[in-house]
Parts: C-alpha cells; sequence; structure tokens
C-alpha cells in the first residue's frame, strides 16, 4: 500500500513538474516573440520640376531575424503637379493606404527595402485661368525598392535608431503617387526611426 502511495506522489510530482515547465516554455516563448516588435514611421519628400509629394507613414513590424524585418505600414500622402494638361493648370491629390514592408540588413548600417502599397486617391484637378475645378477619385498599387542607412542597428538592445532611404516605385501605375506627370518614377527620399517594444537597454551583441 506505501509502495503505491509512493508511486503515487511521485507521478503527481512529476505530472506537475512538466506542467510548471511547459508554462515557462511558453511564457518563454511569449517573451522572446514580445521583444522582436517594434514601431516607429517616417516622413516622405519627393519632387521633379513638376511635382512634389510630402508625406508620414506609421510602422509596426517584427524583428525576424538579427538581418531581417518585416512589418506593415500606413501611409498619408499629399502630392501636387502642374502643367498637366495644359500649361499653367493644377492637379492636387490626397493619398491614404497600407501595405507591407521587409527590410534586409547585409550590414548593421545598410539595408535594402521592398515595400508593397494599396493606395486611395482623391484627386482636385484645377485648370488655368480660373476654370471649375473638378474633383475625382482613383486607386493604385505601388512597389518600392530601394536602399538606405542606418545610425546603429543592434537588435536586443533596446535602442531606438534612425534611417534614411532612397525608394522607386517599380510598378508605375497610371495614379501612381511616386511619378510625375510623364508617368516616370521619381526618387523617394524617405527618413525615420524605428523603436523597439518590451525591450531593456542592454550590452551590444
Amino acid at each position: 500500500m506505501k509502495t503505491k502511495l509512493l508511486f503515487l506522489l511521485m507521478g503527481i510530482s512529476l505530472f506537475s513538474s512538466t506542467i510548471h515547465a511547459q508554462d515557462e516554455e511558453e511564457q518563454e516563448e511569449k517573451k522572446k516573440f514580445s521583444e522582436n516588435l517594434f514601431t516607429g514611421g517616417s516622413i516622405s519628400l519627393a519632387f521633379s520640376s513638376n511635382s512634389f509629394l510630402v508625406g508620414g507613414s506609421p510602422v509596426f513590424g517584427y524583428n525576424i531575424a538579427k538581418w531581417v524585418d518585416a512589418g506593415v505600414v500606413a501611409n498619408y500622402n499629399y502630392t501636387s503637379y502642374r502643367d498637366v494638361y495644359s500649361f499653367n493648370d493644377k492637379l492636387r491629390q490626397s493619398v491614404y493606404g497600407g501595405g507591407a514592408f521587409v527590410k534586409l540588413y547585409p550590414v548593421r548600417f545598410l539595408f535594402a527595402q521592398a515595400q508593397f502599397e494599396h493606395n486611395y486617391i482623391r484627386q482636385k484637378y484645377l485648370p488655368p485661368n480660373g476654370g471649375a475645378s473638378s474633383s475625382t477619385t482613383d486607386q493604385a498599387n505601388s512597389f518600392l525598392i530601394g536602399a538606405g542607412y542606418t545610425t546603429g542597428r543592434y537588435p536586443g538592445n533596446g535602442r531606438p535608431f534612425f534611417y534614411l532611404a532612397v525608394l522607386f516605385d517599380i510598378l508605375r501605375d497610371e495614379f501612381s503617387p511616386y511619378t510625375d506627370v510623364n508617368n516616370r518614377t521619381i526618387p523617394i527620399l524617405r527618413a525615420g526611426i524605428q523603436v523597439p517594444l518590451f525591450q531593456g537597454k542592454k550590452d551590444k551583441y
């Protein structure tokens, strides 16, 4: 009887230890996941001889590895064009949308970026000589690729960093906010900050 009771107590103890170990592993996995999350955002600027763009893009992402980040982005851009259909006319656009991005870091201070966006566009056309304006709405996909420089990205140390990138829309949709009036892609200068979430400051690895 005592032997059976001993085996029963040992079984209960082993079961409790296993459950406790599983709970610790799950908590550790959740901790590791949260420590790889980041947020931030950027401002964009682009211009050519007859176009101008300014905008902002908040982001939320995940540090997949020491050399790759991925996430989602929302964006708002204001664009202005002139001499679109005739001399001295104007076209103004409010553009909002979102998408997803990936950044690859061959070294800590350099990265390559690819970003897909779907944008909703509200246009206002202003003909020359004070003619009546007209408004339309459109949609456009963009696929931005480019490269940039960071002030120092050290995954795990909890410190934010700044970056500067130049991107180009290779899709060149008819209504893309990243092309000029002749549908030529224009370089987008993007400056931003990336802020790790749920990370304590640690020494650089």
